[in-house]
């Protein structure tokens, strides 16, 4: 079995898009039935994750230690998103050795991603 796809309810589906699309590869799906509310992303791999607006009257929320990662290659690739994080102005702190090369950071929409090797 191979898990196919997730949604992520966001507060700025379009900045939450950019962001992945940036700094992750992801590809954004460009057919007519695009919406600024609901948006499809791709990876190399097939999985598709869906990014849908929240409703405005409640703040989007997720559990404290809820994420998405993203592995990469190596750790020179983690350092360098990281860096790439950083220049643009995103808090991130530098990576670590925990369970992996890692660090975390909060993506626009309302969501935190690990990157990881």
């Amino acid at each position: 079995m191979i898990l196919n796809h997730m949604n992520l309810t966001v507060t700025d589906v379009m900045a939450a898009e950019n962001f992945l699309v940036k700094y992750f590869d992801m590809q954004a799906y460009e057919g007519e039935d695009q919406r600024d509310n609901f948006r499809f992303l791709f990876d190399d791999n097939g999985f598709v994750l869906t990014l849908m607006q929240g409703s405005r009257k409640t703040e989007v929320k997720y559990a404290a230690n809820f994420h998405i990662g993203f592995g990469q290659p190596s750790e020179e690739r983690v350092n360098e998103i990281n860096q790439r994080l950083k220049d643009d102005n995103f808090d991130v702190q530098p990576p670590q050795r925990w369970h992996a090369w890692t660090f975390y950071v909060e993506a626009p929409g309302g969501f935190t991603v690990e990157v990881f090797c």
